[in-house]
């Protein structure tokens, strides 16, 4: 039963936390007290000092958009119950996922494999379909408006600007909607735009999944603009698999951009990638799998992302100035018990005591574990060192942090010798006594490679986070060269502890090997 204190939207929506919010409004938890369901409920803030008719064409505006996402029935989009009015502003009733974005899952975890990051791009290709079909443009198809649940499914967000193809009421002020990394060429110059725009923002999308950030992103908004329409995109950090599918789609001419269906079947083919012997999951010390279920139960730090792409901590934030009064009460009063969830409590088992264990022969503990990867190399790590993937590079720690094991990939056709440089270059940056131990051509299971070694003194500004200032290392670095990929294997300890680690150094190190 809902008390006379709760709030309620069109006497039937129920508001009763916060969520989270963004510049075009506030995402809340809210229940649907007629059909006893929860919701997510967006309130729509308008701009302040807007007109009493600019307020009315808002309303109608934001009203057409959810009857617009209304009429999508797919298992990839978000939603939308209902449109509603209440203290002057409009609220838009929507179904509640309580999911990870694909910004969130790239930010915490780092770059997601090819496979599946080419198995979001499908899910979401076949709603921007579905969605075409019904003469419905996105217009801001990126990572934050992408939710990944725990069992694969990939559901597209906010259809917030999203538009029927024609209608030019929504821009008729001249003004760009759309976050500008991932905008199309087109609507950037103004000029017409159809669904190939938002293939192309799926495109600059996909690329950010494997890499971080969008293709033109240059972190000033007219660098940005000016890179999507005169830059072509880096691919050297791009899966080759992924090439064909990216420069498809994003060629700047929409006459020219690939179309959804072989865009399809460029992604059908990657998710059917399954290199000999690789193993799916990240190293056994790493960071979490990329699984929404580990992300939603991390402690504190666990995030719910809504509908309507808004980022929403499970902490609860105050009422921001522009929130409307029902909108302050709901925020300040206490939740309905209806609402509230009884926890059993488990009882303890009682100790029984143990067995007496019977002697088994001493075993001697593997000092190393066979690992491969997604892109399927192998190498045996040492046991007990924590691992890490993002984006192009694997590495372990040892817990002490006096040695470090990395493996690069470099999807980039360049001389071994020269990759081998440059990254002394980059070490000189933050320890500027590097000194050169030597350089050799080597050979790795009968293929030519590159190694040498690095003395030097880590710096207080080391990009390398597990380096101690002021400590003296040696670094082993070979690249191996395998078709158009170099890989970069690197073993780095402290100098005083190099020769008591040699030996295994040169067993893991010669144990990477590169899948058929």
């Amino acid at each position: 039963m809902v008390s006379e204190s709760t709030p309620l939207i069109a006497r039937r929506y129920q508001l009763l936390r916060e969520l989270g919010r963004g510049g075009m409004g506030v995402v809340w938890e809210g229940r649907d007290t007629l059909l006893n369901r929860q919701i997510a409920i967006k309130e729509v803030l308008l701009p302040d000092g807007l007109s009493r008719a600019d307020q009315e064409r808002q309303l109608l505006r934001t009203a057409r958009e959810a009857r617009t996402a209304a009429r999508l029935n797919h298992p990839s989009v978000v939603a939308v119950y209902d449109v509603v009015e209440e203290d002057g502003r409009p609220w838009i009733i929507m179904e509640l996922v309580r999911h990870p974005s694909v910004e969130q899952v790239v930010a915490t975890t780092g770059a997601l494999p090819i496979r599946q990051a080419a198995d979001v791009g499908r899910q979401v290709l076949s709603a921007l379909r579905a969605a075409h079909e019904a003469g419905i443009l996105h217009r801001d198809v990126k990572p934050s408006n992408i939710l990944l649940a725990d069992d694969g499914r990939a559901v597209l967000t906010d259809f917030g600007i999203a538009t029927a193809e024609g209608d030019s009421s929504l821009t008729s002020t001249g003004m760009v909607t759309g976050s500008p990394s991932f905008l199309a060429p087109e609507r950037v110059r103004a000029a017409e735009a159809g669904p190939p725009s938002d293939l192309w923002s799926l495109g600059a999308t996909l690329y950010a999944t494997l890499v971080g950030r969008s293709p033109f992103e240059r972190g000033e908004p007219m660098a940005t603009l000016n890179a999507l329409l005169n830059e072509e995109p880096d691919y050297r950090r791009i899966p080759p698999a992924m090439h064909p599918v990216l420069k498809g789609l994003l060629r700047k001419e929409p006459h020219e951009r690939m179309g959804a269906e072989e865009a399809d079947r460029l992604l059908a083919e990657v998710v059917n990638l399954r290199p000999a012997g690789a193993d799916m999951d990240v190293p056994d010390e790493a960071v979490p799998r990329r699984s929404s279920r580990t992300l939603l139960a991390a402690a504190a730090a666990a995030v719910l992302v809504l509908a309507g792409g808004t980022v929403a901590y499970l902490n609860l934030v105050p009422p921001a100035e522009g929130t409307s009064d029902i909108a302050q009460r709901a925020a300040t009063s206490p939740l309905p018990s209806a609402t509230a969830t009884a926890t059993a409590s488990t009882p303890t088992p009682s100790a029984t005591p143990s067995a007496t264990p019977t002697p088994s022969p001493t075993r001697t503990a593997p000092v190393t574990r066979a690992w491969t990867s997604p892109e399927g190399w192998s190498i045996a790590r040492p046991v007990g060192w924590r691992g890490a993937r993002k984006e192009a590079l694997t590495e372990w720690t040892r817990r002490d942090g006096a040695a470090h094991l990395a493996v690069e990939t470099v999807y980039v056709q360049r001389d071994a010798g020269q990759l081998i440089q440059d990254a002394e270059e980059i070490l000189r940056q933050s320890a500027p006594d590097v000194r050169a131990a030597g350089r050799r051509a080597v050979l790795h299971h009968g293929v030519r490679a590159v190694e040498s070694q690095f003395v030097y003194t880590a710096g207080p500004t080391s990009d390398m986070p597990w380096a101690r200032e002021g400590v003296r290392y040696r670094e082993l670095r070979r690249a191996v060269t395998a078709g158009d990929t170099t890989y970069i294997l690197s073993w780095t300890t402290a100098e005083a502890q190099w020769a008591r680690n040699a030996g295994l150094m040169r067993q893991v190190i010669g144990s990477f090997t590169v899948g058929a």
